[in-house]
C-alpha cells in the first residue's frame, strides 16, 4: 500500500481526504519523471513472464499493511553472507517490485476515468455536507431560541397537568379505599333493612374494587374482612329463607331469591329451603302439642320440652284433643300454603323471565336453564316429601289417644278435620293420603264397633219404650234439614269433606275453587269448619203437627158436620193432592172434594214418623258422615246402617204384624221375599235366647255379641181395644214410619252406591231389592189384623145360614144380611174418620184396609154360599141380587177400584149353572176355592143338571187336586 501511495504521489494524485480538503474540483495529473518512465519501460513486456514474476512473490508480502518486509528479508539472510547471492536476491526482489509496480500502474491508468468521475462525486458530496452543516447550525440556533422562549414554559404546564391528573387519580383511589373501609357500616344497615340483594351487590362490588387496589397494603386486610362479611350475609340470608316457611311474604321472598341469584347459589337455596320446610313442620307440631300439654298439666314438674313428639302426644287430654288437632292442622296448613305459594312464585317468575326472551332464547345462558330445571324438579319432588312429613306427624297425634270413648259429635269433628286435611293433601300433591287413611281407619274401626253396638242397644230401648205416637214435623220436612245430613248439600261428591263449603254463605263461584285458591291470601279451612258448626240451625218440628190451628179447627168442624150425612157418600172422585204445598193455601172446598177413602185431611203432605224414626234417620246421617270421610270402612258402616233398618223393620213386624192366622187365611199376606227377609234378620241379628240363659244352639258368645235381643212392645200400647180399631193409629204410625224410613233409604241409595267399594256393591243392591223394598209389604199383614177384627164376619155367616135359598120365585128384595154388612162397613168408615183425627191415614193405607175388609167380606160371602145345602136357580139369582146390592152400596163408601175379589164371588155364583164338562174344567182351573167350596158346589148342583155319576166323577177330580197338598 505504501508503494501504491508512493506511486500515486509520483503521478501527482492525492488521497480522497486530501482531495476533499481542496475546494478545487479537478486537478491536472502530473507528468511522470524520465527515470520513472525508464524504469517502467525496462520492465518485462511479456505478460506471461510478468505474471510468473508476480506469482513468484511470497505470499507473506500480501498478508497485511503492517508487514515489515525489511525485517523479513534480513531475517532470511544466512549466517554467512555471500555477496553474489545477495546481489542475485536483490535483483530478484527488484524484478518482482518492477512487475508489481508495472501492474499497479497499468491498473491505475485503466481505472483513472472512473476514479476521476468518482472523485468529482465525492467532491460534490463534500459540498452538500458543508451546506447541510450550515443548515443544521442555523436550525440549532433557532431551536435554542424556541426552547428559551416557548418550549420550556409550555412543557412545564403539561408536566404540571400530568402531575395533577396523577394526583387526582390517587385522591380518587384514596377516597375509594376510605369508602371500602366504611362499607361494613352500610352493609349492617342494609341487612337490618333486609335489603339482601343490595347488601350482596355492594359486597361483591367492594370485593371487585378491592381486587383493583390490591397493590395497596391496606387492601389485603380489607379483602378478608369483606369475605367474612359476605359469609355473614349468607347466614342471615339463610335465616330469612327459613322465615318464609310459615308465612310467605312475596316481597321478602323475592329479595331472598334475588340475593341467592347474585351469589350464584340458586340450587343451594332450594336445598336449604326444603330443609327449612322439614324443620318448620317438626317445630310447628311440637310447639302446638307442647303448648296444650303444658296448659293441661298446669304446674306439673314434668319436663315436657325434653320429651319426644310421640311421647308428648300421649299426654293430650280428651278435652283438649280437638282444639289441639285443629290448631295443629291450622299450623300445618300455613306451612303447606307457604310451599304452594312458593311454587306459584317460581312459576310466575319463570314465565316472566321466559316471555321477553322467546325470540332470543338460544342466547340464554345454559347455566340459567339448568338452575330453572333444577328448581322446578326440586319443588315438584318436595311436594310429596312435605306432605309425607305432615301425614307422619298427624298420624302420631291421631294414634296417641284412644278415641273409643269420644262423643259422636266430637269424633265426627275429628274425622271432618282429618278429611279436610286429606283434601288439602290431594290438592297439594295429588296424594291419596294412605298414611292418614290407615291411621284414622284404625281409630274409626275401634270407635265405630263400640258405637254401633251401643246404638243398637239404644234403638232397642227406644223401640221398647215407643208409644208409637205421631212426631209432629212440618209438612215440608226433609232429611236434608237435619244436622246430620247437612254435608250432603254442602259437598258435590262423597270424596269431599262435610265442611267442604260453607252453608249458603259461600258464593257459587268459590265452590269450584280449590282450597289453596280460596284461602290464598287469608283465612284457614280449619277455622271455617268450626264456624259452620256454630251456624247450623234445625227447624223441622211443628207445634202440633199443623201449620195453622184455625185451619185445623175449621177442617174438623167441616168433617164432623158432614160425616154423618148420607150425601157424603155421593161425593165425586177427586185425585189426591200431594207435594209440598203450604197447608195454609188449602181451601175448605178442596178438603171437601177429597176422596171418600182419603182420611188425610189437611195433613196430606206431612210425613208420618215417630221419635224413634227420627233417631234412626239421624243415626243413618251420622253413619253416612263417617262413610263420607272414611271410604275404607264404607262397607262396614253400610252394613251397620242396614242393621239399623233391619232391626226397625223386624220390630214393627214383631209388634204389629206377627199372627198365626196368616197361613190359614189363604190371602198370601206375607210374600216369599218378605218372609225370607224376616228369617234372615232373625238369624243374623236377633238374639232369641232370654237373658241369663246359657249358651246353647245359637252359637258361641262371639256370635251372640253381634246380635241384639228381640224387642218387646211397650205395655202402654193397647192393640186389643175395638174402640181404637185395635190400635190402628199406632199401627199406622209404626208401619208408615217404616215406609217413610224406606223412602229415605231409597233417596240415599245413589249416594251410598258412590261410597260403596265396587266389590261390595252387590250387597247394597241386595239390601235394597230384598229388604228396603219390602217395607211397604208389611202393610198387608199389619192392617189385615184390623180388617179381620173390625167387621163381624161370623155374624154374617150365621145370618146367611138362616136364609132359605131353595125358593121357587125370583125375589126383588135383597136379604137383610146385606144391610147388616153394609152397616158394618159404614161404621168402619166412621171409625176410620175418628182415627184420622189423631193420625193421618194415607190413601195407600186406607186402600189396604178397605181391600182387606172387602176381600174378607167377599170370601165370607163365598163361604156362606158354600154352606148352603139346597139351592134353586131362583136362589142363585137371589145370591146375585144380594151381591149386586152389596157392590152398589159399597162403591159409594169407597173409591177403591176395582172391587177386590169381585170376580171371586161372581164366578162362584155363576158356576152353579155350568154343565158337567164345564164344571170339571172349572174345578181344574179355579184352585183359589177351597175343597169344601168346590165340593159343596157339586153337591148343590146334584139333581138339577148333574147326576150322581157325574157327581162322583167331579168329587174324584176335586180329591185329585187336594191330594198333593196333603
Amino acid at each position: 500500500m505504501q508503494k501504491i501511495k508512493s506511486l500515486m504521489t509520483r503521478q501527482g494524485l492525492k488521497s480522497p481526504q486530501e482531495s476533499m480538503a481542496d475546494l478545487s474540483p479537478v486537478e491536472n495529473p502530473r507528468i511522470h519523471s524520465t527515470e520513472e518512465l525508464r524504469e517502467l519501460r525496462q520492465q518485462p513486456i511479456d505478460p506471461q513472464a510478468e505474471q510468473e514474476i508476480i506469482d513468484s512473490i511470497e505470499e507473506v508480502y500480501f498478508s497485511s499493511d503492517s508487514f515489515d518486509m525489511v525485517q523479513h528479508e534480513l531475517e532470511k539472510l544466512p549466517p554467512e553472507l555471500n555477496l553474489q547471492e545477495l546481489e542475485e536476491h536483490r535483483d530478484k526482489l527488484k524484478r518482482q517490485q518492477a512487475a508489481v509496480s508495472k501492474r499497479v500502474a497499468d491498473l491505475i491508468l485503466e481505472k483513472q476515468p472512473s476514479y476521476v468521475k468518482e472523485l468529482e462525486r465525492v467532491t460534490a458530496l463534500q459540498t452538500n455536507l458543508q451546506l447541510a452543516a450550515v443548515i443544521c447550525t442555523n436550525a440549532r440556533r433557532q431551536l435554542r431560541v424556541a426552547k428559551e422562549e416557548f418550549t420550556e414554559a409550555s412543557l412545564g404546564l403539561l408536566a404540571n397537568q400530568r402531575r395533577r391528573q396523577l394526583l387526582t387519580g390517587l385522591l380518587k383511589s384514596l377516597r375509594t379505599i376510605k369508602t371500602l373501609q366504611r362499607t361494613d357500616v352500610r352493609l349492617s344497615e342494609m341487612l337490618e333493612e333486609e335489603d339482601y340483594p343490595g347488601a350482596i351487590q355492594l359486597c361483591l362490588e367492594c370485593q371487585k374494587a378491592a381486587s383493583t387496589f390490591k397493590h395497596y397494603s391496606c387492601i389485603s386486610e380489607l379483602n378478608s374482612k369483606l369475605q367474612d362479611t359476605l359469609e355473614q350475609i349468607e347466614e342471615q340470608l339463610d335465616v330469612a329463607l327459613s322465615k318464609t316457611c310459615k308465612h310467605l311474604d312475596v316481597l321478602h321472598y323475592t329479595k331472598v331469591q334475588k340475593a341467592y341469584t347474585l351469589l350464584g347459589k340458586t340450587q343451594t337455596a332450594m336445598d336449604q329451603l326444603h330443609m327449612h320446610f322439614t324443620q318448620a313442620i317438626h317445630n310447628t307440631v311440637f310447639q302446638v302439642v307442647l303448648g296444650y300439654v303444658e296448659l293441661c298439666a298446669g304446674n306439673a314438674d314434668t319436663k315436657f320440652q325434653k320429651m319426644q313428639y310421640k311421647d308428648l302426644c300421649t299426654h293430650i287430654t280428651l278435652d283438649s284433643y280437638i282444639p289441639c288437632l285443629t290448631d295443629l292442622c291450622k299450623a300445618l296448613w300455613e306451612v303447606m300454603l307457604s310451599y304452594h305459594r312458593t311454587m306459584q312464585w317460581h312459576e310466575e317468575h319463570d314465565k316472566q323471565k321466559a316471555a321477553p326472551s322467546q325470540d332470543d332464547s338460544a342466547a340464554e345462558p345454559d347455566e340459567l336453564n339448568v338452575d330453572r330445571s333444577y328448581v322446578k324438579k326440586k319443588l315438584e319432588h318436595g311436594l310429596t316429601r312435605i306432605w309425607q312429613d305432615v301425614q307422619l306427624k298427624v298420624k302420631v297425634y291421631i294414634l296417641g289417644t284412644d278415641m273409643s270413648n269420644f262423643k259422636y259429635d266430637d269424633f265426627i269433628v275429628v274425622l271432618d278435620v282429618i278429611s279436610r286435611l286429606m283434601q288439602v293433601g290431594e290438592e297439594f300433591c295429588g296424594s291419596k293420603s294412605e298414611v292418614l287413611q290407615e291411621s284414622i281407619k284404625r281409630q274409626s274401626v275401634n270407635y265405630f264397633k263400640n258405637y254401633h253396638r251401643a246404638r243398637l242397644e239404644e234403638l232397642r230401648m227406644f223401640l221398647e219404650n215407643e208409644t208409637w205416637e205421631l212426631c209432629p214435623v212440618k209438612s215440608n220436612f226433609n232429611i236434608s234439614q237435619l244436622h246430620e245430613f247437612k254435608f250432603m248439600g254442602q259437598c258435590r261428591s262423597p270424596s269431599v269433606s262435610p265442611s267442604r263449603q260453607a252453608a249458603s254463605s259461600v258464593p257459587p263461584a268459590l265452590e269450584e275453587l280449590s282450597l289453596f285458591q280460596q284461602y290464598h291470601q287469608d283465612g284457614n279451612p280449619f277455622e271455617m269448619h268450626i264456624e259452620n258448626k256454630e251456624e247450623e240451625t234445625e227447624d223441622v218440628l211443628a207445634s202440633n203437627g199443623y201449620e195453622s190451628d184455625e185451619l185445623e179447627k175449621s177442617v174438623y168442624q167441616d168433617y164432623d158436620s158432614d160425616s154423618d150425612v148420607p150425601d157424603e157418600l155421593k161425593q165425586d172422585f177427586v185425585d189426591e193432592q200431594t207435594g209440598d204445598v203450604p197447608l195454609k193455601s188449602v181451601s175448605r172446598e178442596t178438603i171437601r172434594s177429597k176422596k171418600k177413602s182419603d182420611y188425610n185431611l189437611c195433613k196430606a203432605s206431612a210425613p208420618i214418623l215417630t221419635n224413634t224414626t227420627l233417631n234412626v234417620i239421624r243415626l243413618v246421617g251420622k253413619y253416612m258422615q263417617m262413610m263420607n270421610i272414611l271410604k275404607p270402612i264404607a262397607f262396614d258402616v253400610i252394613h251397620c246402617v242396614s242393621q239399623l233398618f233391619d232391626y226397625y223393620l223386624y220390630a214393627v213386624y214383631t209388634f204389629f204384624g206377627r199372627n198365626d192366622m196368616y197361613e190359614s187365611s189363604g190371602l198370601g199376606l206375607i210374600s216369599s221375599r218378605l218372609r225370607t227377609t224376616l228369617n234372615r234378620i232373625q238369624e243374623s241379628l236377633i238374639d232369641m235366647d232370654p237373658v241369663g240363659e246359657t249358651v246353647g244352639v245359637h252359637g258361641p258368645p262371639e256370635d251372640r255379641k253381634e246380635k241384639v235381643p228381640i224387642p218387646h212392645l211397650s205395655q202402654m200400647v193397647v192393640l186389643t181395644d175395638s174402640g181404637t180399631l185395635y190400635g190402628l193409629a199406632q199401627r199406622v204410625v209404626a208401619t208408615e214410619s217404616l215406609v217413610f224410613l224406606a223412602e229415605q233409604f231409597e233417596s240415599l241409595q245413589s249416594h251410598l252406591d258412590t261410597m260403596m267399594p265396587a266389590a261390595k256393591k252387590p250387597f247394597l243392591q241386595q239390601f235394597y231389592s230384598q229388604t228396603v223394598s219390602t217395607a211397604s209389604e208389611l202393610r198387608k199383614p199389619i192392617y189385615w189384623i184390623v180388617a179381620a177384627k173390625a167387621i163381624d164376619y161370623e155374624q154374617m155367616l150365621l145370618m146367611m145360614a138362616g136364609v132359605k135359598w131353595d125358593i121357587k120365585e125370583i125375589m126383588s128384595q135383597h136379604n137383610v144380611y146385606v144391610d147388616v154388612l153394609l152397616k158394618e162397613f159404614e161404621q168402619f168408615n166412621k171409625r176410620l174418620g175418628d182415627v184420622s183425627r189423631h193420625v193421618r191415614i194415607p190413601l195407600p193405607v186406607s186402600n189396604v184396609l178397605w181391600e182387606h175388609c172387602i176381600r174378607l167380606a167377599n170370601r165370607t160371602l163365598v163361604e156362606g154360599y158354600a154352606n148352603v145345602k139346597k139351592c134353586s136357580n131362583e136362589g142363585r139369582a137371589l145370591m146375585q141380587l144380594d151381591f149386586q146390592q152389596f157392590l152398589m152400596k159399597l162403591e159409594k163408601l169407597t173409591d177403591l177400584r176395582p172391587i177386590p175379589d169381585k170376580e171371586f164371588v161372581e164366578t162362584y155364583i155363576k158356576a152353579y149353572y155350568l154343565t158337567e164338562n164345564d164344571m170339571e174344567q172349572f174345578i181344574k182351573n179355579h184352585r183359589e176355592y177351597s175343597m169344601k167350596q168346590l165340593a159343596n158346589l157339586v153337591n148343590v148342583c146334584l139333581g138339577s143338571h148333574i147326576n150322581k155319576k157325574a157327581r162322583q166323577k167331579l168329587l174324584a177330580a176335586i180329591d185329585d187336586i187336594d191330594r198333593p197338598k196333603r
